[in-house]
C-alpha cells in the first residue's frame, strides 16, 4: 500500500494527454495502468492515446512551428532555464514519482534528475549559439553565406529505463533549436514525462511545441505520424530490433532520424589496472539502474593472471548491495522493470550456467512480490553462452579472461554492437592503443560512467547513429541552408 507521500505525488501527476497545451482524455476514453514493478500493483491509470490523438498531437505541433521557429532564440533559451529551476525544485517528488513507476533507488532517482535536468540547462545556453557563417568564395567574385534552421515537427519515442533523462535530451536540444515535437513515452513508465510535460508548461512554453502521448501501443499509434508528411524527424531511444523497424518505416518520408539503440559494453581490465578502482568503476558500470541500461557493462574481459582476484572482489561487493523496493533505506538494487524482463535475465544465467559457468554470487530470482533477480557474477564463462552476445539488461555480470591485448580487443568488437566500453589500465600507451582499436562511439577510460549532458552520447554500428548532448546534439535539430550571393 503506497505511503501518504507516495499518495500525495500520484495524485498530483495529470493523467490526460497533452495536447495543443490543453490536457485531454484520449479518443474513446481508455486508460492503461501503471503497475510499481516493486510490487507488482497498479499505481494508477493514464489515457490510452489512439490513432486520432496522435494525429492531433504532430497537428497541434506543425501549427506551433510556423511561429515558435521565430521565437527569440534568448526566450526559448529562458523557458529551458525556467524549466531546469522547477526540475530542481520539485527533485523530491520526481525522484519518489521515477521510483514508483520504474523501481530504481530512491538516490538514483535523484542522480537522474539531476542529469535529467543538465540537459534544460545546457541547451537554454546552446540557443543562442546557432551560427551560420559569411565568406569569401573561392573564385572571390560572390560570398557564401550559410544559416541553420530548426528540422521541423519532430517524433520522440522514449524508453521505461530513464523516463525523464531520455525526454530531457531530446527535447532539450529540439526546444533550443526551435523544433517541435510529439513525445512518446514508454507505457510502463509514462508518469514521468507527463509531470515533465506539466512543468514546461508552468515554465511558459507555448501551447503545441510539446505534446505528450501515452499509449499501449507505440508502433500503431506511432506509425501514420512517422509516414506524415508535416513529420521532418524522428529520434528513437530503444532497442535496436525496434530502431529496424522505425528506419524502414521514416524511409518513405526520408526523415532525419535519431537512433541510440542497443549495446553490448565491454568492460576491459589488463593487469596493470589498480584492481579497486577496476571493481568500484564495475559497480557503476554495471549495477546502475540495476543493469537496465544500454551502457551497462555486458560483458568482463579480465587478463588472467587477475581475473580470478577481480571476480571475486567483485562478488564480494556485488553481493554486499541491498536488494528491495527503491524508497526503503539503503536499498541498492531495485527490481527489473517486469516479468519478462526478469525471466529474460533467468533464461540467460541459466543458459550460461548450462554451459559450464560458475557461480560467484546470486544467480537466482528473490522470492516474493516484484520482479526481483540477486545481483550476480558468474566466472568461467563458455564463448558459446548467450550472455555474451546478447544484451542482458540485468543485475548479472560474466568474467572471462584472456591473454593478450590483441585477444581482449578483438573479444570486445566481436558484437554487433557499438555504443560504449570501458577501460582500466595504467599505461597511457597501452589505453590509448585500446581505445583507437574498439569499435565504439564511447569511452570510459578508468571510470564507469560516461554519460554527461555536455559531451556526445551515441554509438555506431548496430547501437545507431546520431549523437545526443553536447554541441554536437543540437546539430540533430537544425538544417544548414546555403546562399551563393553575387557581389559585382
Amino acid at each position: 500500500m503506497a505511503s501518504s507521500t507516495e499518495a500525495a505525488v500520484l495524485a498530483a501527476v495529470p493523467k490526460q494527454l497533452f495536447i495543443a497545451g490543453e490536457w485531454r482524455d484520449a479518443s474513446g476514453g481508455g486508460t492503461l495502468e501503471v503497475e510499481d514493478p516493486a510490487t507488482g500493483e497498479a499505481l494508477c491509470e493514464v489515457a490510452d492515446g489512439q490513432v486520432d490523438d496522435a494525429l492531433a498531437a504532430l497537428g497541434a505541433a506543425d501549427e506551433a512551428f510556423a511561429t515558435f521557429r521565430q521565437m527569440a532564440p534568448r526566450e526559448r533559451g529562458d523557458i529551458l532555464r525556467r524549466a531546469y529551476d522547477l526540475i530542481m525544485e520539485r527533485a523530491d517528488d520526481l525522484a519518489l514519482l521515477m521510483t514508483m513507476e520504474m523501481g530504481k533507488p530512491i538516490a538514483e532517482s535523484h542522480g537522474e534528475i539531476a542529469y535529467g535536468a543538465n540537459f534544460f540547462r545546457w541547451y537554454a545556453e546552446e540557443a543562442v549559439r546557432i551560427n551560420g557563417r559569411f565568406t569569401v568564395n573561392e573564385a572571390g567574385s560572390g560570398r557564401v553565406l550559410t544559416m541553420r534552421q530548426p528540422v521541423g515537427p519532430c517524433l520522440f519515442i522514449t524508453p521505461w529505463n530513464f523516463p525523464l533523462a531520455m525526454g530531457t535530451r531530446k527535447i532539450g536540444p529540439a526546444i533550443a533549436a526551435g523544433c517541435t515535437c510529439v513525445v512518446k513515452p514508454a507505457k510502463q513508465t509514462p508518469l514521468s514525462m507527463l509531470m515533465l510535460a506539466r512543468i514546461l508548461e508552468d515554465a511558459g512554453l507555448p501551447a503545441g511545441v510539446v505534446n505528450v502521448l501515452t499509449a499501449s501501443s507505440s508502433g500503431a499509434v506511432m506509425e501514420p505520424l512517422i509516414r506524415d508528411p508535416r513529420t521532418r524527424k524522428l529520434s528513437f531511444t530503444g532497442s535496436t530490433e525496434v530502431g529496424r523497424t522505425l528506419i524502414e518505416q521514416s524511409a518513405q518520408q526520408v526523415l532525419r532520424v535519431s537512433m541510440e539503440l542497443g549495446g553490448n559494453a565491454p568492460f576491459l581490465v589488463f593487469e596493470d589496472a589498480d584492481l579497486d578502482l577496476a571493481v568500484e568503476g564495475a559497480l557503476l558500470a554495471k549495477m546502475r539502474n540495476g543493469g537496465e541500461a544500454c551502457t551497462s557493462a555486458n560483458r568482463f574481459h579480465v587478463a588472467e593472471s587477475v581475473a580470478e582476484e577481480f571476480a571475486q572482489k567483485l562478488a564480494a561487493a556485488i553481493g554486499g548491495l541491498k536488494v528491495g523496493r527503491g524508497t526503503e533505506d539503503g536499498v541498492r538494487v531495485g527490481p527489473l522493470i517486469d516479468e519478462a524482463q526478469r525471466s529474460k535475465v533467468s533464461e540467460l544465467v541459466d543458459d550460461a550456467v548450462g554451459r559450464g559457468a560458475k557461480v560467484l554470487v546470486g544467480g537466482e530470482r528473490v522470492d516474493g512480490a516484484g520482479y526481483f533477480y540477486r545481483p550476480t557474477v558468474l566466472s568461467d564463462i563458455d564463448p558459446g553462452a548467450r550472455l555474451l552476445g546478447e544484451e542482458i539488461f540485468g543485475p548479472v555480470a560474466p568474467v572471462r579472461g584472456f591473454r593478450s591485448e590483441d585477444e581482449a580487443i578483438a573479444a570486445a568488437n566481436d558484437t554487433e554492437y557499438g555504443l560504449v566500453a570501458y577501460v582500466f589500465s595504467r599505461d597511457l600507451n597501452r589505453a590509448f592503443r585500446v581505445i583507437e582499436a574498439l569499435d565504439t562511439g564511447m569511452i570510459g577510460l578508468n571510470q564507469g560512467i560516461v554519460s554527461n549532458a555536455g559531451a556526445p552520447f551515441g554509438g555506431v554500428k548496430a547501437s545507431g547513429f546520431g549523437r545526443e548532448g553536447g554541441p554536437e546534439g543540437i546539430e540533430e535539430y537544425l538544417e544548414t541552408k546555403y546562399v551563393a550571393m553575387n557581389v559585382p
